[in-house]
């Protein structure tokens, strides 16, 4: 088996606050005899996962809005569109709602549910008795 190369792709990660492309090297292998690949080449992801965590943690931890995200981006030199982070956004959602239903199918599973229904005291200084309201989720 002969190498007529390597094949090179690279993947955009944030690191400590600024961006780098983290570069990966595939060497490939061709049959001498029938000049054919003896194994595919594996698609690689534009994205590093810890773009994906900064962008998710900036979205729902810091209520940065996504286009917000674009300019600050745009700043270090890197064209994140609004569109396509929406995207990527709503693809790690479907991949994380089997973690979002694991809480709920268990708790309906249980064979009890356990609740607490002490009445809470509403902070009313104009009525002379205090209320109280059954606690709300």
């Amino acid at each position: 088996m002969q190498s007529p190369g390597d094949d090179a792709s690279g993947r955009l990660a944030r690191v400590a606050a600024m961006f780098k492309v983290i570069r990966t090297i595939r060497r490939k292998a061709v049959c001498t005899c029938c000049r054919r690949c003896r194994a595919c080449r594996l698609s690689a992801a534009s994205l590093h996962p810890s773009l994906l965590a900064d962008i998710l943690v900036s979205k729902f931890a810091g209520h940065q809005p996504l286009y917000r995200q674009s300019a600050i981006a745009a700043r270090d030199g890197v064209n994140l569109d609004p569109a396509s982070m929406g995207r990527w956004v709503g693809q790690c959602e479907a991949r994380c709602e089997p973690l979002t239903e694991a809480p709920q199918i268990c708790t309906i599973a249980s064979f009890k549910l356990h609740a607490d229904d002490t009445p809470i005291p509403v902070f009313a200084p104009e009525l002379t008795r205090q209320p109280t309201s059954p606690p709300t989720v």
